[in-house]
Order: C-alpha cells, then structure tokens, then sequence
C-alpha cells in the first residue's frame, strides 16, 4: 500500500476523538520531543504515572507510588509502542502536540484511555525501591 493511503487508513481508524487532535507525532517527533525529559501524564485530572525518556529510546515508567519499570519505545507506523521488564507485550499508543504538551490515546482490547501530559522536567524519575522501609 502506498505510504499517503495508508496514512489515510490510519487516521480514518482514528477514533473522533484523537482526530481533532490533529495527525499523531511522528517517531523522529516523539523522540525530538521526549528524550531527556521526565513527563507526568494524568488521566481524567488524576496523576496517573510519570515516565523518564532516555537516550537510545530507552524508558523508565512507574505508576503513581509503584516501583519503576525500565523499558523502550519504537514507532510502528502512527504509534509509538512501549516494552516493558513486565508485562512484556507491547503497549502502543497515539501520541498527539497539543499547546499544554502531549496527549496520548492507548490502544488496547479494554478500549481507549487518554492520558496528558500534566509536568515536564529535565529531573531524573525517582523511583521507589522495592521493600522499601522494611
């Protein structure tokens, strides 16, 4: 399939949603963007978790007070998709640039969730250790 028309798949299958939004990021964008940076994503107004971007595409997420998981990211066609030390399966999403910084729309078999960026900070991710205080 060409590369125009295939685009044109991938934002028709966009739900409506992600499509004001605008075209998702590229991966070289993502990566411009991103790396160096720690963000803090929410969803629905609630600090849902905050993920390091390091060099060579690598990352360190944790959920709000969980323990980090290290991982990389790769961009598969108009997602950016997510490996972690656990669960190992891929997690793509559909990163979009909005004025207050990134949107992200997951896309998985439960449906979609959509987290935003809430901080940015050039911080390394501090991550809790395990058994801590025991």
């Amino acid at each position: 399939m060409r590369p125009a028309l295939l685009g044109l798949c991938a934002l028709i299958a966009l739900p409506l949603a992600a499509q004001d939004l605008g075209l998702p990021v590229t991966g070289p964008e993502f990566d411009a963007y991103v790396t160096g940076r720690t963000l803090t994503y929410a969803a629905a107004g609630q600090i849902y978790g905050t993920e390091a971007y390091l060099p060579g595409r690598r990352v360190i997420w944790a959920f709000t007070q969980d323990q980090c998981r290290e991982g990389y990211w790769y961009a598969q066609d108009a997602q950016i998709c997510f490996v972690y030390e656990d669960p190992s399966a891929p997690q793509c999403w559909l990163f979009f640039k909005g004025t207050k910084g990134l949107q992200a729309q997951f896309l998985g078999s439960d449906g979609i969730d959509t987290l935003s960026e809430v901080a940015q900070s050039s911080e390394p991710l501090r991550c809790l250790g395990p058994e801590v205080g025991v």
